[in-house]
């Protein structure tokens, strides 16, 4: 065999293995993290970059809205800390909303690793924290010094030890200190698996630097990725899209240019950044756009630097999706995961037969809480004060070929936190977690289902529900190709009155929330579904027969 060819064998090989790196990197935070967000719905990332800040391998564990902003991220971190002056043992630290990964809750650890005394790679990990002080997880702040508590980047660890006065500062200033300062430490530990492992496979591999891989990665993932852009039609493509908003409707607006191997988004003409918490900073914007586009352009071809270089967003500064300091963001992912959607919307043009019809979207993040903060301190003394977060999912939209998935977190790929959980560490009681049958849009392919969660109170208290990620409740997620629309998303109490806004709700003491999630959107003519599939949705109980006569002309 050539030596070219068996040095691509070793090359690949390598690449693989790093890969499997920092996957480890990641199961060793899920595995470690205190609050039940990171621990159980897996809202986390882990990367291995090398000394010029790019990022070389992600875990397959996470979310693209952490990792893909991580890879601006750690040039941020570099700029603060430049890799010369690193010493071993050291771990920096930022929940910077514009310099992380959009909002104050996900903390950001960099780490260097040392061969000898010359730094060779750099890790990085992030979490989504249970609580950073402020005002809560609510869009209800009106900058984002109400939010919680800003860490800029600081030294956290030495050869000396941790720097406990940033963790006391952090605890101070969080409801659920144990739980953070946990994963914080958790992020810590993660960084020095991947450091451990990494050195483990240069040893075995025999390599005194991963320069060399480090370019076959990246130029091997940019040309895989343009190859794949230039497969689709040149050209310039729109879309939009309209969302509740808080106080009023939002649009998002975009125009995608294909050309030379490079794809252009621009967000021109979107709605201006809210008064509200639910503007998604530049970071969180470039990381679900793109992650929309790679999935249906170049969903085989790893996720680094190289592979993200051909794409390109552009938004207008002051904009929703370009917000500036120091705007309220901590519900930044109904706006950002919104996103993929829109960049689908302008690739249908260009490849109609290639992309899902919209979906949910945005996960909902049930952020529920005692009412003591809400003047209940004298009436409520008795009760248990907590604060606590669950999710809620919708459906998928209709892909290609095939069904939407149900209750599915796309694009941002978190799990459910099994509702035992959260029973076990509040009062908090869940009656009803099922898939609302007919929430899926109609089609030849049908759109996924939402599902219906119905909580209460355990105590005779009231207790907050915050409904800052609440969207689609007016605007449903869209068909297409002739496919119906999914259904709408509500919020009510189980009384009757209607939770209609994003603002944090309370819910009195024996009553109940009920959440019905959006549905997927249906891809095709509803009357030329299978008449063998339509019997297999009403025998499942996800289409009633009612239903399944007025949307698919079915006659039992």
């Amino acid at each position: 065999m050539p030596s070219d060819s068996l040095k691509s064998i070793r090359m690949q090989v390598m690449w693989n293995r790093l890969i499997a790196v920092v996957e480890e990197q990641a199961q060793a935070l899920l595995r470690t993290a205190f609050g039940h967000v990171a621990r159980e719905a897996g809202d986390l990332s882990a990367g291995v970059y090398d000394v010029d800040g790019r990022m070389l391998a992600q875990a397959v564990t996470g979310t693209p809205g952490h990792v893909n902003s991580m890879a601006a991220a750690v040039g941020h971190f570099m700029k603060h800390f430049p890799v010369a002056a690193m010493k071993p043992g050291d771990a920096y630290i930022t929940n910077d909303p514009w310099m992380g990964t959009g909002h104050l809750f996900d903390y950001v650890v960099v780490t260097p690793t040392f061969l000898g005394d010359r730094p060779i790679a750099l890790f990085a990990s992030t979490c989504h924290m249970v609580d950073v002080g402020g005002i809560g997880f609510s869009a209800d702040a009106r900058s984002v010094f109400e939010e919680g508590t800003l860490i800029p980047h600081l030294r956290l660890r030495s050869s000396a030890g941790l720097n406990e006065d940033v963790l006391a500062i952090v605890c101070a200033n969080s409801r659920n200190p144990v739980e953070v300062r946990g994963d914080i430490l958790s992020l810590v530990s993660c960084n020095d698996v991947g450091v451990a492992r990494l050195l483990g496979m240069m040893a075995e591999f025999d390599l005194a630097s991963i320069d060399e891989l480090a370019t076959y990665i990246i130029d091997n993932s940019r040309e895989a990725t343009r190859a794949a852009i230039r497969r689709v039609p040149e050209g310039s493509y729109q879309a939009e899209m309209d969302l509740d908003g808080y106080d009023a409707p939002i649009l998002l607006k975009a125009r995608m240019t294909v050309g030379n191997g490079e794809i252009v988004i621009d967000y021109a003409g979107s709605s201006p950044a809210s008064s509200f918490g639910i503007n998604s900073p530049k970071c969180y914007t470039d990381a679900y756009t793109v992650f929309g586009l790679k999935c249906a352009i170049a969903p085989s071809v790893p996720n680094n630097a190289g592979s993200l270089e051909p794409f390109r967003v552009l938004a207008e500064p002051g904009s929703i999706v370009d917000p500036q300091r120091p705007s309220p963001v901590t519900a930044r992912h109904v706006i950002g995961q919104m996103l993929p959607d829109v960049a689908f919307g302008c690739l249908a043009h260009a490849l109609p037969d290639a992309v899902p019809a919209e979906s949910a979207g945005s996960i909902w993040v049930l952020a529920m809480a005692s009412a003591h903060e809400r003047g209940g301190e004298a009436r409520f003394a008795n009760s248990t004060r907590f604060n606590v977060m669950n999710v809620g999912l919708g459906g998928v939209g209709a892909r290609p070929g095939k069904d939407g998935l149900s209750t599915t977190a796309f694009p941002s790929g978190v799990g459910t936190i099994p509702v035992e959980i959260t029973e076990d560490q509040s009062p908090l009681v869940f009656w009803r977690k099922e898939f609302l049958p007919d929430s899926g849009g109609p089609g030849t392919h049908r759109g996924g289902l939402g599902q219906v969660i119905e909580i209460a109170n355990g105590e005779e208290a009231p207790f907050t529900i915050s409904a800052a990620t609440f969207d689609r409740m007016r605007f449903p997620p869209r068909g297409r190709s002739g496919g119906a629309d999914g259904r709408v998303g509500s919020a009510r109490l189980a009384s009757g009155p209607a939770l209609a806004t994003k603002a944090t709700h309370t819910v009195p003491a024996g009553d109940r929330l009920v959440v019905e999630l959006p549905g997927g959107g249906g891809l095709g003519e509803p009357r030329q579904r299978s008449r063998a599939r339509i019997e297999a949705d009403i025998a499942a109980g996800l289409v009633t027969p009612a239903a399944a006569r007025r949307d698919y002309g079915f006659s039992g």
